[in-house]
């Protein structure tokens, strides 16, 4: 089964951004927009974990998590994948007000991957580029208009203070997969141990 750590955005900046996307939901009809409940920052993703292993995955990112201070993180901006030219994936920036926040989210998400890879659960690798997936295009687009409207986005900071571990269940036929929240991991030692879900 496919399985995820990721950090969920909270109330007020998950309504912040909602409230930005809703007026250009219609106008870019050809793009399949991701349901704003399953918006998330991945911090690593493992295609094919058995179902008796998912335990394991649970407790490596909790002990990552234990061991990592909570990060300051924000919204602000916007990009694509591969490139503007062609591009098939829109996603928000991750931004942090703190002058490290970045370098640490970004060695809570290797110290992520590596601590399920020692469990056998192949997270996933290339470089870690944070970021929040909007929508994912029907065919290759030109979006260099749209990132110009996007990247005007600046959304409040919050404090991202647990990692989300989630099973991805495949939809039927062509229906977008689900998503269970199997585990919530504290980030920091002074928090309760992982709580499950």
């Amino acid at each position: 089964m496919r399985v995820f750590a990721a950090i969920v955005p909270p109330d007020v900046p998950h309504e912040h951004l909602s409230d930005f996307i809703e007026p250009r939901l219609e106008v870019e009809s050809s793009l399949r927009w991701t349901p704003a409940h399953l918006w998330h920052i991945t911090l690593a993703f493992m295609a094919d974990v058995a179902e008796h292993g998912v335990d394991d995955v649970i407790d490596a990112v909790a002990g990552v998590a234990n061991d990592q201070a909570p990060v300051p993180l924000r919204l602000s901006g916007a990009g694509v994948f591969p490139n503007p030219a062609e591009a098939r994936v829109v996603w928000m920036d991750v931004q942090s007000d703190a002058p490290d926040g970045l370098e640490r989210l970004t060695g809570l998400a290797l110290h992520t991957r590596t601590a399920v890879g020692r469990v056998g659960a192949s997270p996933a690798g290339g470089e870690y580029r944070p970021h929040l997936t909007l929508a994912r295009a029907r065919r290759p687009f030109e979006a260099t208009a749209w990132l110009r409207v996007m990247d005007t986005y600046a959304g409040p900071s919050w404090l991202a203070d647990e990692v989300t571990v989630f099973v991805s269940h495949r939809g039927e036929g062509r229906g977008r997969p689900h998503y269970e929240a199997v585990a919530v991991c504290p980030l920091g030692p002074s928090f309760e141990d992982v709580s499950l879900g």
